[in-house]
């Protein structure tokens, strides 16, 4: 009696792993899925701790070239990352559709309905998936921006931060305010992207006493403080010239993460025309402050286009 029951128990067990059954699907395909993504997290684990120690480097380094570079590689890893995962999944879809694919001849009856279920699954699924990949992959081989960059995304336009990772289907953002955003690849029309991640601000002044506007500007300077989130490089006189008879022209210049030029073009301004107007001996501010943004490339590029429409004809 006990070996007919071992006997009949062994045969169920055998038709239960061996002939298609649903239970049976069920199992592959759980089992399949939790292979794939322990098998992906600690691969991606391993990968984003290299990531992560590039990061450092590419933090500390003094030269730019050299963060731009290291910038690049840790791009590229957050794309393997995102790539090894989806190898991971398709090759567990596989072995799982392998597993469930029957050898009977009941087989084009379950291929012409599996191939229904996909059809299905594609068009509501893998279309939006595929235009995610599509627009990820053009803007990583035309280096839109990589890990690192401060950018801001059209159409978007309140939408902006740090670049934390970059994938195939999504960009991470970190904001000013420490908010976390996520942007599916395809939604990103364009992007505008802060050169190392600075606003460099110049602020042309116009006094009537030399050592008085100097002394002016520097009790300002001293009043605001410097840091990665207010000043990113301290204000600092970088002109000093005389303009015209009893007049001079200072230029001072700082930089300020994206989102506080405030600091800049309001408070230190507005400081300086308040403490102006305390000066014993009367104002030392000629004209209003000018503000402009300053940026060697910007300006280089604008000198071309300058010379060369001024070098064409007039059309009226």
């Amino acid at each position: 009696m006990d070996n007919q029951l071992f006997q009949s128990l062994q045969t169920e067990t055998k038709d239960f792993l061996l002939q298609p059954n649903a239970l049976r699907s069920l199992l592959i395909l759980v089992a399949a899925l939790l292979v794939a993504y322990w098998l992906s997290r600690y691969v991606s684990r391993g990968i984003i701790k290299v990531a992560q120690f590039i990061a450092v480097r590419a933090d500390n380094s003094s030269s730019e070239t050299q963060t731009i570079r290291l910038r690049q590689v840790e791009t590229y890893l957050s794309i393997v990352v995102a790539i090894i995962r989806v190898v991971i999944a398709v090759l567990a879809g596989y072995i799982a559709w392998r597993l469930l694919s029957p050898v009977t001849s009941n087989s084009g009856v379950a291929a012409i309905g599996m191939s229904a279920v996909f059809i299905v699954l594609a068009g509501g699924t893998l279309n939006p998936l595929l235009r995610d990949i599509t627009a990820g992959s053009a803007m990583i081989v035309e280096r839109w921006f990589h890990v690192g960059d401060f950018i801001r995304v059209d159409p978007f336009w309140e939408m902006g931060g740090v670049v934390e990772r970059m994938t195939l289907r999504s960009t991470k953002l970190r904001s000013l305010n420490g908010e976390v955003v996520w942007i599916n690849n395809q939604h990103i029309t364009a992007v505008r992207v802060t050169p190392r991640g600075v606003r460099t601000i110049a602020v042309d002044l116009f006094v009537n006493h030399e050592l008085k506007g100097r002394k002016l500007i520097d009790k300002v300077i001293a009043t605001i403080p410097s840091g990665t989130m207010t000043l990113a490089k301290p204000l600092r006189i970088t002109r000093n010239e005389k303009w015209g008879e009893n007049q001079w022209m200072f230029t001072v210049v700082g930089q300020t993460p994206p989102g506080r030029e405030w600091i800049i073009e309001n408070f230190f301004v507005e400081s300086l025309k308040e403490l102006d107007k305390k000066t014993r001996g009367g104002k030392v501010l000629v004209h209003v402050p000018m503000v402009r943004f300053e940026d060697p490339a910007a300006e280089k590029s604008f000198k071309r286009a300058v010379r060369v429409a001024s070098s064409e004809p007039r059309r009226d």
